[in-house]
Parts: C-alpha cells; structure tokens; sequence
C-alpha cells in the first residue's frame, strides 16, 4: 500500500501545480473555492484511474500517446490564455483568469490523463482498484486544496506576476508532457 501512496503523490504534482496557479491567479481566492477544485481534481484522479483499472489491457499505448497530446493542448491554452490575461489592463472588478466550471473542468482533465495510464497498469496488479483510487483520489484533493489556498495568499498581493507565472507553469507542464510522449 505503500507504493500506491507514492503513486498519488506523483499524479498529484501536476493537479496540485495547476490548482496553485488558480489560486496565484484569482484575486479572491477562498477556501470555498480551494474545495472546489480540490473536487474537481481529486474526483478526476480517483475517476480516470479506476476507468483505467476497469478496463485494464482494453486501452493501449496509443491512447496513451492521445491523450497526452490532448493534456498537452489544453495546459498550452489554458497556460497562453493566463499569460495573455496577465498582460492586459485590469478593469474594475473584472477577474483576469476564470474558475468557471467549463475551465476548471479542462484542467482536471488534462492533469488526470496521466491516472488514465495508472489505472490501466494496476489492472494487472492483484488487489482492490477502488481503495487505490480513493487513495489517488484523496491525496490529490488534500494537495491541491491546500496548494491552491496557499496560492491564493500569495496571489492577492502579486497578483499580475502571480497570474503570468501561473500560466508559464501551465504551459510548461503542456511542454514536458508532450516531450515525455515524443521520446
């Protein structure tokens, strides 16, 4: 069990460096919203990695190279669109980068993907795939909530740096997993 324990802190690294930029991006930032994507995130996790699990030797590297392709589209524009959003002039009142469900939802899925491949090899594994993914679940809600608050702190008082290193971190987290698939 202890190396499923590993397993989600590796999975949760990129959830918990998308849900940090969230945070450093939004001005008002709360806990209420640090639950909300610790939901997000965590539900994605735990989800892709019993779907992989649940259908085992069904899904192939080649969907592995797909999906990893499409994380890397979503991070670069999810990524460009912080960047740009940074650089503009604030209005009053008007938040550069949006949490609504439509981006936070693209996000976790783009960080999930790699749970996707997870579950697919601990299918071949004996064991029970719903505590794993409770596990993977749990420890990526735990990380992103807290990654995400502390993101937020930050994020009030630097806000437009705080907002164009977030998208930079996004994109270059697109870059790596398009560079991890292409060796």
């Amino acid at each position: 069990m202890f190396s499923v324990w590993l397993i989600a802190l590796s999975l949760s690294v990129d959830a918990t460096a998308a849900a940090i930029c969230c945070g450093l991006s939004s001005e008002r930032f709360g806990w209420r919203d640090g639950i909300r994507l610790g939901c997000w995130f965590g539900g994605f996790q735990a989800g892709m990695t019993l779907l992989g699990g649940l259908l085992g030797s069904e899904l192939n590297e080649h969907f592995q190279v797909a999906g990893g392709v499409a994380a890397f589209g979503l991070l670069v524009y999810l990524g460009g669109k912080m960047l740009l959003d940074a650089m503009r002039p604030m209005e009053e009142g008007l938040l550069p980068h949006d949490l609504s469900t439509k981006t936070v939802a693209a996000l976790a899925v783009a960080t999930s993907l790699d749970a996707l491949a997870v579950g697919v090899s601990m299918a071949w594994l004996h064991g029970e795939i719903w505590s794993r993914a409770a596990v993977i679940g749990g420890v990526t809600f735990s990380l992103t909530l807290f990654g995400s608050v502390m993101g937020g702190q930050v994020g009030q008082r630097f806000h437009r740096w705080a907002s164009a290193g977030g998208g930079l971190v996004l994109t270059g987290i697109g870059i790596r997993i398009l560079w991890t698939i292409m060796k």
